[in-house]
């Protein structure tokens, strides 16, 4: 189905939010992605809500979000604080959502958004704005992550790739057809994502790097943005895949799962399954990414 509005997944720049370092890892999302945020919400003078939900330490998160906006000229940014489900059918907060350009997903425990916010009059609201005006949805680590149907809500790297070591959850479901996980590189999540797509092999596995994004309008058109690298697993034409046949905590094994690396300008076609590479833009038609 086509949507009007756009998905901003970031990759964040500190740790998933369990609440043990975030505390010392303020997160702050980089200029040039928050730049191409407000330039997507409509420019400076969009109204642009921030929600820090999945943060353990929301006020300090809200203020350097506040003061991010600032230095790049935004005055119609609001926080968003919200603890329960009941704070989500606040009248005041469904006001102000309805006038908004842009929600800001803060990075922290993806779960605690699915939670407080999933399935609520908040939530209807945002998926109906998404889907039928130029609204934004933008995401960081645990804000990225809680963008698909099937979400991560947690796995370590020591046990990654052993059956059971990635707990799998609903997500907010803005995207059906991804799995998205963060921090990607530096946390070495290649194993947990690879279990992923194992378990939903019609999904594809979106690795994002930190200081790195997507946007992503249509549902489909995708590009990369930031510093780094987004690391693609498609495992649709799986040859073996061996996850349902062994016990829990047992060493798993597919094969022919592909996998892609992008970088900065990439761009992607999920419905004419292409990749355009920047910056020599050279089309690979036979590429079966998506």
């Amino acid at each position: 189905m086509s949507v009007k509005g756009t998905l901003i997944p970031i990759g964040g720049n500190e740790d998933k939010g369990n609440g043990e370092n975030e505390r010392y890892t303020l997160e702050y999302i980089q200029r040039g992605i928050l730049s191409r945020v407000v330039r997507e919400s409509g420019g400076v003078d969009a109204t642009i809500i921030v929600i820090p939900t999945a943060s353990s330490i929301p006020v300090e998160v809200s203020e350097n979000y506040l003061d991010a906006f600032n230095k790049l000229g935004c005055k119609n940014v609001h926080i968003m604080d919200i603890r329960s489900r009941e704070e989500a059918e606040n009248p005041d907060f469904l006001n102000l959502m309805k006038k908004a350009d842009c929600v800001m997903f803060s990075g922290g425990d993806q779960s605690k958004i699915v939670r407080y916010i999933g399935g609520t009059a908040l939530d209807a609201i945002i998926k109906d704005k998404y889907e039928n005006e130029a609204f934004v949805i933008a995401g960081t680590s645990a804000g990225a992550m809680c963008m698909s149907e099937e979400m991560i809500t947690g796995g370590g790297v020591q046990e990654a790739f052993t059956k059971g070591a990635v707990t799998m959850g609903q997500g907010m479901g803005f995207i059906p057809n991804f799995i998205i996980d963060s921090h990607f590189i530096r946390r070495g999540r290649f194993g947990r994502l690879a279990e992923a797509v194992a378990r939903f092999p019609m999904k594809i596995g979106i690795g994002l790097a930190e200081d790195t994004g997507l946007v992503i309008k249509n549902r489909n058109n995708c590009e990369v943005i930031g510093s780094g690298m987004v690391i693609l697993f498609d495992p649709r034409r799986l040859i073996h895949n061996n996850r349902e046949a062994i016990p829990e905590g047992s060493p798993m094994s597919i094969t022919n799962l592909k996998v892609h690396i992008l970088a900065h300008g990439d761009k992607l076609d999920i419905k004419e399954k292409r990749v355009h590479i920047s910056p020599i833009h050279l089309e690979m038609t036979d590429v079966e990414t998506l």
